[in-house]
């Protein structure tokens, strides 16, 4: 057992995932999800831009929760059989679920974050191979900019379609606070820009002592967001998943922070 003793703050599903990988490296994770995915009502945008798959030379995808909404509505109003085109996923998780549906998919293996999935060959071989290059990107209710910007300073033309928004669960104004010191917490997580904004809304009075504790996030991005709120000791993970989560605690133990 390791010296961590973690908040995690993943939506419900994920996070109880997290924690059970965590538990079977010796590290304790206490799961309190402050991001809640709520499925957009269907929209004749949507539809039309399934209907159209083919006009994209690449469909990016950049969660979880993104693939599972974006697959079925390609069941529903796709072409059938689904157009021969490459997809993309910031992480290997996500890949999976496209894979899974016999699409094909690809992630980059090193780093789940924007800056490698820009860098991954095929993505670039997409872009290349296309006369006038348009990628979709599948995603919640914002997010990723840094992303579409950088296509778009390729000369690629960018369609984002949100299918889901991220939501702050109902918590009382105290109990973040509370289970930190309740759970005698060290270290906080957070797998996203909103996340932690959700974390730095729910902290209220309590984020001067909170942002003491070490912080991991995802992304240089996020980082420098946590460090311009006052997070004193900042972690960067380069990517959300278990596997980066887990290479980063070992990087950085519990006793030498």
């Amino acid at each position: 057992m390791t010296a961590w003793r973690l908040l995690l703050t993943r939506p419900a599903d994920d996070c109880a995932a997290l924690a059970r990988t965590l538990a079977a490296h010796g590290v304790y994770g206490h799961c309190m999800p402050l991001l809640a995915i709520e499925a957009l009502v269907e929209s004749v945008e949507q539809q039309q831009t399934f209907r159209d798959l083919q006009r994209y030379c690449a469909v990016i995808v950049v969660s979880k929760p993104a693939a599972r909404l974006g697959l079925a509505l390609l069941q529903r109003h796709g072409p059938q059989p689904a157009p021969a085109q490459p997809w993309f996923a910031v992480g290997a998780a996500t890949a999976a679920l496209l894979g899974e549906a016999g699409l094909d998919s690809h992630y980059p293996p090193a780093g789940d974050d924007s800056e490698a999935l820009l860098a991954l060959p095929a993505l670039q071989q997409a872009i290349a191979a296309a006369a006038t290059p348009r990628v979709l990107i599948l995603r919640g209710e914002g997010g990723r900019e840094f992303l579409a910007e950088c296509l778009r300073g390729q000369g690629v033309t960018v369609d984002y379609l949100p299918l889901y928004r991220r939501a702050l669960p109902q918590y009382a104004p105290d109990e973040l606070g509370r289970r930190v010191r309740a759970e005698r917490l060290n270290g906080l997580v957070v797998s996203s820009g909103q996340g932690f904004e959700h974390l730095l809304q729910l902290a209220g009075g309590d984020w001067p002592s909170l942002a003491r504790l070490p912080l991991f996030v995802p992304s240089p991005r996020v980082a420098e967001q946590a460090r311009r709120a006052g997070a004193e000791i900042v972690v960067d993970c380069r990517g959300a998943s278990a596997a980066a989560l887990q290479a980063a605690l070992e990087q950085f133990p519990a006793a030498a922070l």
